[in-house]
């Protein structure tokens, strides 16, 4: 009986963990979302590399996930995507290979506590 508690404690853990429920893919045109929070209606969406104006790195505190904000010309409001997402840290290296964001930016961000990194910069 003790360890049917265990484990179902350890699967609800397992279920609050990022990647098991939210995970981002890519083709040659789009960048797809792919959500499903625990309890909560699932969703997906997509745009297009083609459509993307700017970028901007969310660094956090280790307590959280730094996130991705796409910015596009599709919309006003941004299409974020947490570093911890299934597939995450993977487009953000896509990202920095197509020169789509500062490499020299990349690292100020990532060695950063905390902060918002845009490239390009607002009004540039």
């Amino acid at each position: 009986m003790f360890k049917k508690i265990v484990d179902w404690f350890k699967s609800r853990e397992e279920s609050k963990k990022l990647e098991n429920w939210f995970s981002v893919t890519w083709d040659d045109e789009y960048i797809y979302r792919n959500v499903s929070p625990p309890g909560k209606e699932a969703w997906d969406d997509k745009f297009k590399w083609a459509d993307i104006e700017r970028i901007c790195f969310e660094a956090t505190d280790y307590m959280y996930s730094d996130d991705i904000y796409f910015f596009t010309t599709e919309r006003p409001e941004s299409y974020v995507i947490p570093t911890e997402a299934k597939g995450g840290s993977e487009l953000w290296g896509l990202v920095i290979d197509k020169k789509l964001f500062d490499p020299e930016l990349a690292i100020e961000a990532a060695t950063s506590p905390e902060g918002m990194f845009c490239w390009p910069a607002p009004n540039s």
